[in-house]
């Protein structure tokens, strides 16, 4: 079509699509007006042409601006009439897209004021620059327990101004540097002297020292800095030991995948004791992730489970505690097999896999299904999510309705943050006053709200997740031990989703099951405010000689209790 009749012209490189080709075509054989867009010269070309005067140049940059602001809200005008167009053309499709063509209406509206306001600003050609206030400096304060090293700077031997050596202190200022040290590798050599009796000849000599793992040359140390830069820090073996080479260590990568291998074997006994102490519970969350397992031709998707003890929000005095198990799918035999001698609460998402331990007739007992109201208010918030749009640099569009539902979960979450930490009968109170009424409040909007609604309308979906499991998100008002969110368990899987970028896949199922054993320990280290390399360090040096039936004393909370003694001492 010809560019007489203002017909569509695409250029190389502007691609449109069809639908959107044939509107603007047809609107221009019928004699629609849409309105040319001229892009402004912003500023001259050559340098020649740029006058010298400051007031000029100011000028000629506040016109500049205004000429840009009315470009971009033409823009929008044309965005605007395309939508409209297509709105005609096709017929209206859902009442979300009523909303996209009021919401670019708004945004039209605010460029548009925007644009006059810079037009008037350039009519007066007074530009005023907000000077610069510089923040105040704020000292750091480094933490009392580093050691310091002080550098005392000579002192001048004269007065600089009058050349007088009489000279007395008045002050000092002192500056402080944080500095780091190199890690430094050395060799523990164990001497065992032999001795020879002079009366019978035997020979004695003090017994080997035990070692972490059989015929291992790396220490207790070693071993837990392995450990935990590969599970804690998500660093794959392999750039370990390009790491330790650059400093002079030659560790091959098969060596440091038998000691990982050998550390998990002598450290399970310790997953054991964990995995009981989380399902002695009387409320755990649950939840599970994907993680890709090496396969022949391509990796395969695995899944990771974790199950969390935390009874810090209603007051509970047991140690929080998080398990891990892995599995090669996410059939719903996996969390039977976990869950078998459990009975309880559950608090996780809608996953149907849940579903028979949910059983009345379970046995040994029944699990009380919990539901997350985090999952429920995810499903609202993606349908009224302004910064992704943002981000993308696209319209912000959203749903009113989905923006009101999110403001009206908001509250029932504000109010459960006044009773965090309270024993389960005050919870129980606040809520029957406080939460029960916002909780009653929304599920009615929302039922009224989903009756005028189309079954595939985004929004009706987001109530659907609620309406339909109302009994799961309610019980949490007659249990004081129920937690409002799943967000426990979801932070225990944080540390596999942030490696999944690193360290790519897991070898094969047996490497998925060490992972499970090492995060149990590392997450619930984390849990008790236990350092992991510490912890790891000193228990791999001492479980090898340790009474099998003490075990428990190398439990992180216990560790950490006999750590603050022995420094007390």
């Amino acid at each position: 079509m010809k560019a007489s009749t203002g017909g569509y012209h695409n250029r190389r490189g502007a691609h449109k699509p069809r639908a959107e080709r044939d509107i603007v075509n047809q609107c221009a054989i019928e004699g629609s007006q849409v309105p040319r867009l001229v892009i402004p010269s912003c500023m001259p070309r050559t340098p020649d042409s740029l006058p010298d005067d400051v007031d000029a140049l100011k000028a000629a940059l506040t016109e500049t601006r205004a000429k840009l602001s009315g470009a971009t809200a033409l823009i929008e005008h044309l965005q605007l009439v395309i939508a409209k167009m297509r709105r005609e053309h096709f017929g209206p499709r859902s009442e979300r897209r009523q909303r996209v063509l009021d919401q670019m209406e708004l945004q039209l509206e605010e460029l548009a004021a925007a644009a006059g306001e810079d037009e008037a600003k350039t009519e007066t050609a007074d530009v005023q620059v907000e000077g610069f206030v510089r923040r105040p400096a704020t000292r750091r304060n480094f933490p009392a327990h580093l050691p310091r090293r002080r550098i005392i700077h000579p002192t001048p031997a004269s007065c600089p101004c009058c050349g007088g050596t009489k000279l007395s202190k008045i002050g000092q200022d002192i500056t402080e540097t944080l500095d780091v040290v190199p890690r430094q590798w050395f060799v523990t050599e164990h001497v065992r002297e032999k001795f020879s009796c002079r009366s019978c000849e035997t020979i004695s000599q003090a017994p080997a020292p035990f070692h972490a793992i059989a015929r291992g040359f790396a220490g207790p140390s070693l071993l837990a800095m392995i450990l935990v830069d590969k599970y804690a820090n998500h660093q794959p073996l392999n750039r370990q030991s390009e790491q330790y080479e650059r400093e002079g260590i030659e560790l091959s990568l098969s060596t440091m995948a038998d000691h990982v291998g050998a550390c998990a074997a002598v450290l399970t006994p310790l997953y054991e004791l964990i995995k009981a102490h989380v399902f002695a519970a009387e409320r755990i969350h649950g939840d599970d992730t994907t993680v890709p397992v090496l396969a022949k031709v391509k990796t395969r998707t695995g899944r990771l489970w974790t199950y969390v003890r935390d009874d810090r929000p209603f007051g509970g005095p047991d140690p929080p505690a998080a398990v891990f198990f892995y599995s090669a799918d996410r059939a719903g035999i996996h969390p039977e097999r976990h869950l078998a001698g459990y009975s309880g609460i559950l608090q996780a998402d809608a996953y149907a896999g849940f579903n028979t331990v949910y059983k009345p007739d379970r046995k040994p007992g029944r699990i009380t299904e919990a539901a997350c109201w985090a999952h429920g208010r995810r499903k609202f918030f993606e349908l009224a999510d302004i910064a992704s749009k943002a981000r993308n640099h696209k319209p912000a569009t959203i749903s009113p309705m989905a923006l009101e539902a999110m403001q009206k979960i908001d509250a029932v979450f504000m109010a459960e943050r006044a009773i965090n930490g309270l024993l389960p009968d005050e919870r129980l109170a606040v809520r029957r006053n406080d939460v029960a009424p916002l909780v009653c409040e929304l599920i009615d909007w929302m039922t009224r709200e989903r009756a005028k609604l189309s079954r595939h309308n985004e929004v009706a979906k987001a109530m659907d997740y609620m309406l339909k499991r109302v009994n799961a998100f309610t019980r949490f008002l007659d249990d004081g031990r129920i937690c409002l969110s799943n967000n426990a368990a979801e932070r225990a899987l944080r540390v596999i989703a942030l490696g999944r970028k690193a360290w790519l896949f897991a070898g094969s199922d047996r490497g998925g099951e060490r992972a499970a054993v090492m995060f149990t320990l590392i997450q619930t280290a984390k849990l008790n405010d236990v350092d992991p390399q510490a912890w790891f360090a000193d228990v791999l040096a001492r479980i090898a000689d340790h009474k099998i039936t003490d075990l428990a004393a190398l439990l992180p909370w216990n560790w950490r209790s006999a750590m603050r003694v022995d420094r007390a001492a």
